[in-house]
């Protein structure tokens, strides 16, 4: 009960951020690309959560400990506050873009835009389905063991991946080419995260050094 009622204002606060994020630099309502994008992110989160919620709680109470505060680690803290900022800066400026017309974006590629949206959300869906210890923030549990199939035994930190499909499809997806820019900061963030995880994971998590000679890949598959 506890979790549900945390899962459900976190969503409705969000869901508050988001569209504020967006209509109020937009200057406008008068934007159906930000309507489109909520309307599907918002539906697929949905979905998600409640079947994650159904089907194995314990997963959803793990993502539910996001952000700097539950970060152990200082490299942690500084990039989890780094997504956050980079992420509220990809809606705002997208918003400006719309308000200003600085680019113009095709209806097809805003089409493109969610379709990367709805295929990364769906590749961090099913890594929370192929490993039950994908929390949000970095920890090692005392029984946890590497999963090395699926997903992971494409690239190493599927998560982020999907994450990195769906921001590129963002600023596509709210009208924006020069919110792409925004991209270049979070490759920067998740390779930062990725390196200091990496660091943790192979001093804690019994197997994870034989896993990384397995699997070569850490963000994007066969090129890094």
């Amino acid at each position: 009960m506890k979790t549900a009622l945390q899962v459900t204002t976190t969503s409705v606060l969000s869901f508050a951020l988001f569209a504020l994020a967006l209509f109020w630099p937009a200057g406008t309502f008068n934007y159906w690309q930000a309507w489109v994008f909520l309307g599907l992110f918002v539906t697929l989160s949905v979905i998600y959560t409640v079947y994650v919620g159904l089907t194995n709680p314990a997963v959803l109470r793990r993502r539910m400990n996001a952000g700097p505060r539950h970060e152990s680690r200082p490299v942690q803290k500084v990039v989890s506050a780094g997504v956050v900022l980079a992420f509220a800066a990809l809606l705002v400026i997208s918003a400006l873009d719309h308000r200003f017309g600085w680019s113009s974006v095709p209806t097809p590629l805003v089409v493109l835009g969610n379709v990367l949206v709805a295929i990364g959300l769906d590749l961090t869906m099913l890594v929370v389905i192929q490993n039950s210890y994908a929390a949000a923030n970095i920890t090692v549990e005392t029984d946890q063991a590497v999963v090395s199939t699926g997903l992971y035994g494409i690239v190493r930190h599927p998560m982020y991946f999907g994450a990195l499909v769906m921001l590129i499809g963002v600023p596509l997806a709210l009208g924006s080419f020069w919110a792409l820019l925004i991209d270049v900061l979070y490759v920067v963030l998740f390779a930062a995260r990725i390196f200091d995880e990496e660091k943790a994971l192979t001093q804690d998590l019994t197997g994870y050094r034989e896993y990384t000679e397995k699997v070569h890949s850490r963000l994007v598959p066969g090129v890094w």
